[in-house]
């Protein structure tokens, strides 16, 4: 689909923009995740966010999430405490598939880290790093399992609640947006949803993201 860059007025990119997040929701919320300010649902979006960045079907990723949710490992003190092969059976039977051990590993891995460092609340770790959007990023990468496209997803998120981390854009969101003429860069997508809106920003890039997961360009443009 050839991109819109050239044609589209800055008044036609911002009605897009707000028509794209009209639904108030970022792609975790869109999904069943809550996102707000508390150690249980910043610990499901941080995991779920390790199994986004994981190749595949973006739907199995979102059900193994839910799955380990409703297992009961919804905050890092109980992922921590469960056990790996009860890690690989739920990760199995949601549908994942490759190296679930190494899986199952990490995400022990990143519970235990995350309660020894920071008492299971990743609320501590943005204190660490003084609300330092370079320092976050740089908390965030210690962490097992947290590569920068991890981060990228987590922060796309938590944007809405750490406002010194935006503007955020992970690679899904930067393609819908470059195919969609709406720019190429975060700082572009943050003009768009408004000066300070990090919470509007937060779901035009979830929905942007979607866009592209779910190849609905033609829907968006019609």
């Amino acid at each position: 689909m050839p991109t819109h860059t050239a044609t589209r007025s800055v008044e036609e990119k911002k009605r897009l923009a707000r028509r794209l997040a009209g639904d108030g929701r970022g792609f975790a919320e869109r999904y069943g995740f809550r996102v707000t300010n508390n150690p249980a649902q910043l610990f499901q979006v941080l995991y779920l966010s390790v199994l986004l960045a994981r190749r595949g079907d973006f739907h199995r990723a979102v059900d193994a999430a839910t799955a380990l949710r409703e297992a009961g490992w919804d905050t890092a003190a109980r992922m921590a405490r469960s056990r790996h092969e009860d890690r690989v059976r739920v990760l199995r039977a949601a549908g994942l598939r490759g190296d679930l051990a190494g899986l199952a590993d990490t995400l022990g891995d990143l519970a235990r880290t995350l309660v020894d460092t920071y008492r299971g609340d990743l609320r501590r770790l943005r204190t660490a790093a003084s609300q330092d959007p370079a320092g976050e990023r740089r908390l965030l990468i210690t962490l097992p399992g947290v590569d920068d496209e991890v981060c990228d997803l987590f922060l796309r998120e938590a944007q809405a609640l750490w406002r010194e981390a935006a503007p955020v854009a992970d690679r899904r969101a930067l393609a819908a947006a470059r195919r969609l003429g709406l720019g190429r860069t975060a700082d572009d997508l943050a003009g768009l949803a408004g000066s300070g809106e990090s919470e509007r920003l937060s779901w035009l890039v979830g929905a942007l993201a979607r866009v592209d997961l779910e190849r609905r360009y033609a829907e968006v443009t019609a």
